[in-house]
């Protein structure tokens, strides 16, 4: 009799490492990997080897870059969504597409039970069964964090000793990192006290920005529809498009933040996060709106923006909201088309000019010198009207210190047959 199959997310790193011993040794499974590169730096081959080295009974690498950028990263950019106004959602986008790549692999295989290697404090945990239940809320989860006496990733490591799982951790490099090719995030370590200042060491991707060049690099990005298309005049793929910019923005120190941020389970976390391309393409992005859209709209599509990026944080990728908001969101975006200039430097990524057919901004217009198009006479009676509420309050208050007589004599002065009396 066949025995029952587990699918495992699996990065071949220590945690995931682990736990594929450990469901050897206390479930009678086939344990299948499953590791997605979103494109993180890694040797591929080698996760695949270690995959089977460590007991795994079938191994599957998913290249999922392209999908990855196509169905989620450029939906949120175009959004403008970022988490308390800082975090541009690397992780967060990553899960819910990894966790629909487990069902389906889950399905082909007939395997009705997924175990991850997301720790009880995080957010990630949430994300993948959340995702696992909207996509197949048959599939039964192993989170291993949860139910195991192991307590620390140092446990973690002296586990894979004990048990001969090469690992590339000690307790002295102990940061978690996750990485894709959106971003680098950091997590642990001296990162644990915010009173720690965290060390140049820790970058990967990026320069600290004062190792950067003292000279400026300029960059334009050509953007359809809010998705950024060429770098320089180039028309590239989505992947050489954000590798051109990560490279760009990474020699140039551009997109580390060190923040403090509410995890979705009620706590509070540190972390550092490197996304060069990715804050430049944010920055380009939303320049070019504010020169094509409407107040009105951009006003409201701030507000829609801040519900997206929390929904995108707490996994709720697949659920009505988050698509109805994109619906909108694309709504929004079919003006945005133009380019975008922008200077990196030392650590900043400042757009310094932007041009679209779709303008709405025009020099006739808002020129400062002479012109045939406005009359500025006309400003007076717009204000007079849009003044008008808050004139006639200002006359209430003067006439309640001043006694009834003065008020209907105040209000005949002001107010003949509906006008302003000058």
């Amino acid at each position: 009799m066949s025995k029952e199959k587990v699918i495992l997310a699996y990065s071949g790193g220590l945690d995931t490492s682990v736990i594929m011993t450990w469901l050897k040794e206390h479930y009678d499974y086939d344990v299948i990997a499953v590791c997605c590169n979103a494109g993180q730096k890694e040797d591929f081959d080698a996760i695949e080897k270690k995959a089977y080295a460590t007991g795994a009974s079938k191994a599957y690498v998913l290249d999922i870059q392209e999908e990855f950028i196509t169905d989620y990263i450029w939906p949120t950019l175009k959004a403008g969504a970022i988490y308390e106004g800082d975090y541009l959602l690397g992780t967060s986008m990553a899960r819910p597409l990894m966790a629909k790549k487990l069902v389906e692999v889950a399905e082909a295989e007939g395997a009705f039970i997924i175990a991850h290697g997301c720790t009880g404090k995080g957010n990630d945990q949430v994300r993948f069964e959340t995702t696992i239940k909207a996509l197949n809320p048959s599939i039964k989860i192993i989170a291993p964090w949860r139910i195991w006496d192991l307590t620390s990733r140092e446990d973690c490591i002296a586990y894979a000793k004990e048990h001969n799982i090469p690992i590339a951790q000690t307790k002295e490099n102990i940061y978690s990192r996750d990485e894709n090719i959106w971003h680098i995030s950091h997590e642990g370590g001296n990162l644990e006290s915010p009173w720690n200042e965290h060390l140049d060491s820790i970058h990967v991707l990026s320069v600290p920005p004062e190792k950067a060049p003292d000279k400026a690099t300029y960059v334009e990005i050509d953007f359809e529809e809010g998705i950024p298309v060429a770098v320089d005049g180039k028309v590239l793929g989505p992947i050489e498009l954000l590798t051109v910019l990560n490279k760009l923005g990474a020699e140039n120190g551009v997109g580390t933040i060190d923040i403090v941020e509410n995890r979705l389970v009620g706590m509070k976390s540190r972390g550092v996060y490197e996304t060069p391309g990715g804050t430049i393409l944010y920055k380009a992005h939303a320049t070019l709106e504010k020169l094509i859209l409407d107040r009105d709209t951009m006003a409201y599509k701030n507000i829609v923006a801040q519900k997206y990026s929390q929904l995108v944080y707490d996994g709720l990728w697949f659920t009505p909201l988050r698509e109805a908001i994109g619906a909108f969101v694309d709504s929004t975006q079919s003006l945005i088309s133009g380019t975008v200039k922008v200077k990196l430097y030392k650590g900043t990524a400042t757009p310094v000019a932007s041009k679209s057919e779709n303008s709405l901004y025009s020099e006739e217009f808002a020129t400062f010198s002479k012109d045939d198009v406005y009359n500025q006479k006309d400003a007076e009676g717009f204000i007079n009207l849009f003044a008008l509420s808050v004139k006639i309050r200002a006359i209430q208050q003067q006439n309640k210190k001043g006694g009834a007589k003065k008020n209907e004599t105040l209000e005949r002065k002001v107010l003949k047959g509906g006008e302003f009396i000058r």
